[in-house]
């Protein structure tokens, strides 16, 4: 089962029989059966047949768009899963309750400690100058579990985050490829481009999860409730920005993967983005990063990321329903 992503501008999606295809100028793109899917990304413009439609929300298949540069625009989903009990547990939680509490607790140490363990790693392939975000980390990991209220933790996260990224661009053994500091709207650089699309195509993949689950994806925890945005899915994601987009990005970037010529600019707004030939490339890389195994420390059995974001959503679940006694965010060494 993996994702389709569908960036040929004006792409037709179409069903025929058991299978999806994908055609574009009178030639075939994609013909793959529906069966093997489990989620469709169009990034920029496509036609999507009713036939096609209808099967996909049969299949419980989502259905995303997002701009060519990788800006989240929407979904569409299949029937709420049927499970009540999940989201009225979800909902019960929600506030400054103990339960609200201890998972933003999970979520950002989840982050944090999985930001800490990408310096360690570099500094033990012989990184140097990275001792001080590594401190800076721990400072910010340390009171976490004393820390009751949600403002306060997300206080903890910020700093975590900014200790992180002010070392980030020394990751990066590539001299074609530099990284100052984190901006987001838009991203004016290469490497802040393929951080956002990245983060935009993980948000995906996260609410799908929680969607399966019977989560409420609106109503979060550590995100504040917005209209139209999926707070949980945000929450949730936060333990696997470290270990599927960002261990991606440096990895294509120092592998040299992607090169310069892959991304493109605007004249007015500066922003930066991938070309069409560069999105094949990084959707391709982040399919393989989905698919790569490890071994789940919580389920002590290998699994591919894809259904660690599953599993994930499932832990939290258990919790929330007073199956468990905490919420194990997924940290890997």
């Amino acid at each position: 089962m993996s994702t389709l992503y569908i960036s040929t501008p004006d792409a037709f999606i179409g069903k025929t029989d058991e299978r999806l295809r994908v055609r574009a100028n009178k030639e075939t793109l994609i013909d793959v059966p529906l069966i093997k899917v489990d989620g469709v990304v169009v990034l920029g413009r496509a036609t999507v047949s009713p036939a096609a439609l209808i099967e996909l929300l049969e299949r419980k298949i989502p259905l995303s768009f997002m701009t060519a540069a990788g800006r989240y625009l929407g979904r569409l989903e299949p029937e709420l899963n049927k499970n009540i009990f999940v989201r009225s547990a979800q909902w019960q939680a929600a506030g400054e309750r103990d339960r609200a509490v201890h998972v933003v607790q999970g979520f950002i140490r989840g982050k944090l400690k999985n930001y800490r363990n990408t310096l360690l790693r570099a500094q033990r392939q012989q990184m140097t100058g990275l001792e001080t975000g590594i401190t800076r980390l721990e400072q910010a990991i340390k009171p976490i579990s004393q820390t009751c209220a949600i403002d306060a933790l997300r206080g903890l996260e910020g700093a975590g985050s900014a200790a992180y990224f002010t070392h980030f661009g020394r990751l990066i053994r590539n001299g074609d490829f530099t990284f100052k500091t984190r901006c987001r709207r838009p991203p004016t650089d290469p490497v802040n481009a393929l951080l956002s699309f990245g983060y935009a195509l993980l948000t995906h993949d996260i609410q799908g999860a929680i969607n399966i689950v019977g989560f409420d994806p609106y109503l979060g925890y550590l995100h504040t409730q917005r209209y139209g945005r999926p707070s949980l899915a945000l929450d949730l994601m936060e333990e696997f920005r470290p270990l599927v987009v960002d261990a991606m990005v440096l990895s294509a970037l120092n592998r040299r993967a992607l090169s310069p010529n892959d991304f493109t600019s605007e004249p007015v707004s500066h922003a930066v983005s991938l070309t069409e030939e560069g999105r094949r490339k990084f959707l391709r890389l982040y399919e393989q990063k989905k698919q790569s195994k490890f071994k789940h420390p919580v389920m002590g059995r290998q699994c591919t990321y894809q259904e660690a974001f599953e599993i994930q959503a499932r832990l939290l679940a258990k919790y929330l329903m007073a199956e468990t006694e905490q919420y194990p965010p997924l940290i890997l060494k």
